[in-house]
């Protein structure tokens, strides 16, 4: 997996990749080129057997202000629809990219996260925050309506559609201590051990059997457009292909001599 990246920082430990935006003295806004990029990496990230999880970290104390201001609402004002267009569909393509990587990610939220940052998180597996996290669906702010990237889909199914129409309405930042209780959160940390508690979720996730895990998460994504019975037929044949990986004889034979499993992925 590439660590090489221009827009945007990233660091591959064993199988993790821990990935942050690095504009802090602007608290890390994205650009026509860091939306790219970004989607670009998650698609590859698809392909890669070596790098199990993804940890999205914050940096200088903020995860992500959304689009630049000067760098892109500024010139989407001049843009024809064609070119708004293949804007508006190049970002959802980034929500699309994180969903279907076949990966785990945890969004480690600091401070500002709002915008395509919120958009970010949500689409992110599980997120831990610290206390002073702030989250803004904040497009009708900007005179745009709240279904961005995937909001008005994905948002209600967080954390329920009342307070999801609240946000989206409105353009008001959701507390950390809303953002727990409501469930966007899974977990508040304190500042300096955020990235620990990240990462701790990452290693948990990578310790387990991977492809299970990838086919949860693909489960996850598919199911929703499903009924109860579609998705309980397809829960049983993703569940019987997992049932011929070694993984599931390791847990056996782990659980029969009363020792830990050791799964390897296949």
């Amino acid at each position: 997996m590439r660590s090489d990246t221009q827009h945007f920082k990233c660091t591959i430990d064993g199988p993790v990749a821990r990935i942050a935006l690095n504009r802090p003295e602007r608290k890390n806004p994205l650009t026509f080129e860091s939306y790219a990029e970004l989607r670009d990496w998650f698609r590859d990230l698809h392909y890669d057997d070596e790098v199990h999880a993804v940890v999205f970290l914050p940096n200088g104390g903020n995860f992500s202000s959304g689009g630049d201001v000067h760098d892109i609402i500024g010139p989407l004002t001049q843009m024809s629809m064609k070119e708004l267009l293949a804007f508006t569909r190049m970002t959802g393509d980034l929500v699309k990219a994180m969903i279907h990587c076949g990966k785990p990610i945890i969004a480690a939220v600091e401070g500002i996260c709002a915008g395509a940052g919120a958009i970010i998180a949500m689409a992110s597996d599980l997120r831990v925050a610290t206390p002073d996290a702030k989250v803004a669906f904040l497009f009708n702010r900007v005179g745009l309506a709240g279904c961005d990237m995937g909001a008005c889909a994905m948002l209600p199914r967080i954390i329920g559609q009342g307070r999801a129409n609240e946000l989206l309405y409105l353009g008001r930042s959701m507390s950390a201590e809303e953002g727990h209780a409501w469930g966007f959160f899974n977990r508040l940390s304190d500042a300096a051990e955020l990235e620990s508690v990240a990462m701790e979720l990452a290693e948990r996730i990578c310790a387990g059997p991977t492809f299970a895990n990838a086919m949860t998460k693909t489960m996850l994504a598919q199911e929703w457009s499903m009924s109860l019975d579609q998705a309980i037929e397809a829960e049983a044949q993703a569940q019987a292909i997992c049932m011929q990986g070694n993984d599931f004889r390791r847990a056996y034979e782990a659980f029969a001599a009363k020792k830990k499993p050791v799964f390897e992925g296949d």
